[in-house]
């Protein structure tokens, strides 16, 4: 194809022992994958061509949009018996609705009719732990099935920090015969989180002006520990999640007829807060904000196209999707004070009733259809078009303040993309292609459901922010060399973004707002090698240049322009290095090493908001058979706490990579 895609088989995983998104993904190109986040300590922050937003890249997960209309549910992904990751960077303008305009992360469990049994127990410290069990379950006929069931407890240095899940994956599908199957999967995913607290940077006194700067080495507040917890005592961060998908493939005439439908239930209750306002020099205690919620958000996915082979080495593919969410938030928000250091759990009584509401309606549709052409050996066309039709509508409304707004909004547009594929060179198995390709990509904006921000004044609370769009071309080199033993790519990009969703403060409250344009262009390459011996090595170096061209904001001292700064937290450098030996019987482990370059912490890119660039080091070491496994996995053994992504809640504060941790597992299989 026209365009970079990476896969990791579910093979080199599970040598690697990646049951997260950051160590799945630590060693593919041009990704950097940030622990935790607002979500709680079980999500991440993923970050393509140097554009860390929490929805401008699309997950799925067996071909279907895994958090809808709505954000990618990262706390919900479920790594274990996987087949594959695929990984696409760039723009996805015509397939699944809710597009993607960095790139995309598909994956793929392990079909119905994979045979075996697995058992795992693992452990590690934070008083970790968890199991798994994954098993055929025979159905009779043409039939067959797999259910996979996994619990874990997750623990932290940070204080008051851990997660519990429990999972249950069953996949039911027919064998295929002419390309001809059905197939069903549930999905139940229990997740209960208690959330850590990001890190202030800028104390800020009661009056709203700057507290005496004090940072630490680190740039952060000193007098705050670094694994300091603001939130009140019995903080929590629940995601109860049901998805139900099914598809099938049926030869119509000469075509193709495939359906994909899913629909998913989620209800989220939180109860959190963050550090607000404090001053060291004047008091130990500080003013925080907390809130208390509970979300419901339904989604439901369809998707249906015929495919046609015609002469000519000509594939013409026709069809269209539905995506709908329906989003309801009743809450409340509450002042409490805490020790600025963390150092008690504050009891902070629940709000009640919960009377501020948001009641949001989505509703994306596209027709689309795509060729792909040879019209000769050496070269490959590919052009596709989708039209969107988009709805939604959005009601606030706060009782306590008199308050009630209302919005709806509908957009329709094109979004589209060509391409081209040519084969420079060919030997074998050997093959070198050149490839371009250009992208004309439409979202709608995002929500947070956020509680607290409607009486904000002049912000953008109860409206609904205009759809992001943009326009990029792409183009690059990717070869396979000595009979398939090494794999390289190289690409370079440049896009044009326009309403860019960012956070901003708004009365002192968080909420968003669309960012005028921005511009995006870098360079990625990657090198792997499949050696003798099961050993796989992977190299690979990204250049990201994000910044913004046309955007000011309102503050205190007026109207700030921020044309020509790099944006916040998008680091120009990433490198990864990874040696692994995988056999089917022996030892197995190695060695991995990501590196982030500097950030801005801020978006005025001021000289004393940069921080320096950090490594992470991983190290696994293990031994196996045909029938079981033991090892040991290390992760930041240096114990890096740099910052890693944004809070869009908490004002100036910041997550941090997570402290070092060691795990050990055993599995057997039968």
């Amino acid at each position: 194809m026209p365009a970079p895609i990476e896969v990791l088989s579910g093979d080199e995983l599970r040598a690697r022992g990646a049951t997260d998104l950051r160590t799945a993904l630590s060693p593919a190109i041009g990704v950097e994958i940030a622990p935790g986040g607002d979500a709680g300590p079980a999500s991440s922050v993923p970050d393509f061509w140097g554009l860390k937003e929490f929805d401008a890249f699309l997950l799925l997960v067996d071909g279907v949009p895994w958090g809808g209309s709505f954000n990618p549910a990262l706390t919900t992904l479920d790594l274990n018996d996987v087949e594959r990751i695929e990984i696409l960077r760039g723009p996805a303008p015509v397939t699944y609705g809710a597009t993607s305009f960095v790139g995309a992360i598909h994956v793929v469990h392990k079909d119905s009719r994979e045979g075996g049994r697995t058992l795992t127990l693992q452990g590690g410290n934070y008083a970790s732990g968890g199991g798994l069990f994954s098993t055929p379950i025979p159905l009779g006929g043409n039939w067959s099935s797999r259910l996979t069931v996994d619990g874990e407890r997750q623990g932290f240095s940070d204080d008051r920090t851990d997660y519990r899940r429990g999972h249950g994956l069953w996949r039911a599908g027919s064998k295929p015969v002419n390309d001809e199957r059905t197939w069903f999967n549930v999905d139940i995913n229990w997740l209960d989180q208690s959330p850590a607290s990001p890190r202030p940077r800028e104390p800020e006194d009661d009056e709203g002006g700057d507290a005496v700067k004090r940072l630490a080495a680190d740039q952060f507040v000193a007098e705050i520990p670094i694994d300091a917890n603001h939130n009140p005592a019995g903080a929590f961060l629940d995601d109860h999640r049901f998805t139900g998908m099914m598809g099938f493939d049926r030869h119509v005439g000469s075509s193709l007829w495939s359906t994909t439908a899913s629909v998913s239930h989620s209800r989220q209750d939180i109860f959190r807060g963050f550090l607000e306002t404090f001053d060291p020099d004047v008091s130990d205690e500080g003013e925080a904000h907390g809130v208390k919620e509970k979300i419901h958000l339904t989604d439901v996915y369809i998707d249906s196209h015929f495919s046609w082979k015609f002469p000519h080495s000509v594939t013409f593919l026709a069809g269209a999707d539905y995506l709908h969410g329906t989003g309801n938030a009743q809450g409340a928000d509450f002042d409490y004070e805490v020790p600025i250091d963390g150092s008690e759990a504050v009891v902070a009584d629940k709000p009640s009733p919960l009377d501020v509401t948001i009641h949001d309606h989505r509703d994306f549709f596209g027709p689309y259809a795509s060729v792909e052409w040879h019209p000769m050996e050496r070269l490959r066309l590919d052009a596709g078009i989708r039209l969107n039709v988009t709805h939604e509508s959005r009601e606030d409304a706060d009782p306590g303040e008199g308050t009630s707004t209302s919005d709806h909004r509908t957009d329709v547009r094109v979004g589209a993309n060509v391409g081209a594929t040519v084969t420079a060179w060919q030997r074998g198995q050997d093959v070198l292609n050149l490839y371009v390709n250009y992208r004309d990509t439409f979202k709608p904006a995002a929500i947070d459901f956020g509680i607290g921000e409607s009486d904000a004044e002049g912000g953008d609370e109860g409206t609904i922010l205009k759809p992001e769009t943009s326009r990029s071309v792409q183009g690059g080199l990717k070869g396979r060399f000595w009979d398939r033993r090494m794999e390289w790519e190289a690409s370079g990009f440049f896009m044009k973004f326009s309403n860019l969703v960012i956070p901003v403060d708004v009365g002192g409250l968080p909420g968003l707002s669309n960012a005028g344009e921005e511009q995006f262009k870098g360079f990625e390459t990657g090198v792997s090698f499949f050696f003798p011996h099961d050993f796989i090595a992977r190299a690979n170096y990204s250049f990201h240049d994000a910044r913004f061209t046309n955007f000011a904001e309102e503050t205190p001292d007026g109207i700030v322009s921020f044309n020509g700064k790099r944006l916040e937290m998008s680091a120009r450098n990433l490198v990864a290095v990874s040696l692994f030996r995988a056999p089917s019987r022996g030892f197995l482990g190695g060695v991995s090493m990501n590196y982030t370059g500097s950030r801005f912490l801020d978006r005025a890119n001021a000289p004393d908001d940069l921080v320096d660039g950090f490594a992470t080091v991983d190290l696994s070491a293990g031994y196996r058979t045909p029938r079981w496994e033991l090892r040991v996995d290390a992760r930041n053994v240096g114990d890096r706490r740099d910052p890693v992504s944004e809070s869009e809640l908490g004002p100036e504060q910041f997550y941090l990579m997570t402290s070092r941790r060691v795990s050990g597992s055993f599995s057997v299989h039968f």
